[in-house]
């Protein structure tokens, strides 16, 4: 996440057992977002399976202090770095009151400012999606009368391209691509037709 967030906060193992073997185990550099994840959630399934919970403030130093030895610090860095900047994790982070320790405990209260942080971020994504929804919306739109204007025009090939701004070498590939698209759609609309028809009662 982009503000103060819990990258360093730790959960307490569940078990000494638990501790004991992972002191035996070699840290692992570069180490992937999953593999990462994977690790984590078997070490403290409470925390790291089910719901995404807000992480109490530094888990970094928390997890190397009960699991020496088995992450790099630039491998729990670069993990709680995404972990944290994750839409699911901002929900989270908007929808909780307090964070959570290794053994999935309430370990602190969610500052305010934190929680007004992730519902702004959360804003500002979803503007985001909405606009690169109406952009792509608005360009197949446009593929769409591009290709009506084609099929009903007399004008050469070369007029039309002028006309319409469009360099003669992508032409085919637009209309190749609106065609594709208005045949999706049409087997979508009657995919969904055909669920909204009630089967006869026998």
């Amino acid at each position: 996440m982009n503000h103060p967030t819990p990258e360093n906060a730790a959960l307490p193992l569940n078990s000494e057992s638990t501790v004991a073997a992972t002191k035996k185990l070699p840290a692992v550099a570069c180490m992937s977002q999953a593999e990462c994840l994977t690790k984590l959630a078997s070490l403290f399934p409470a925390l790291f399976t089910g719901p995404i919970k807000p992480l109490k403030l530094r888990i970094q130093a928390d997890i190397q202090e009960q699991a020496p030895g088995v992450f790099t610090k630039q491998d729990l860095s670069v993990f709680f770095r995404r972990y944290t900047g994750a839409t699911a994790y901002l929900v989270a982070l908007s929808r909780n009151k307090q964070r959570f320790d290794l053994n999935g405990q309430p370990a602190g209260e969610l500052a305010l400012e934190h929680q007004q942080a992730a519902v702004e971020q959360l804003k500002q994504r979803r503007a985001a999606q909405q606009a690169k929804r109406d952009l792509e919306e608005d360009q197949y739109r446009q593929r769409a009368q591009l290709l009506h204007d084609h099929e009903t025009t007399r004008l050469t090939e070369a007029n039309f391209c002028a006309l319409k701004g469009i360099a003669p070498q992508d032409l085919a590939g637009l209309l190749a691509q609106a065609r594709q698209e208005a045949k999706s759609r049409l087997s979508f609309s009657k995919g969904a037709d055909n669920k909204n028809v009630r089967k006869p009662r026998l």
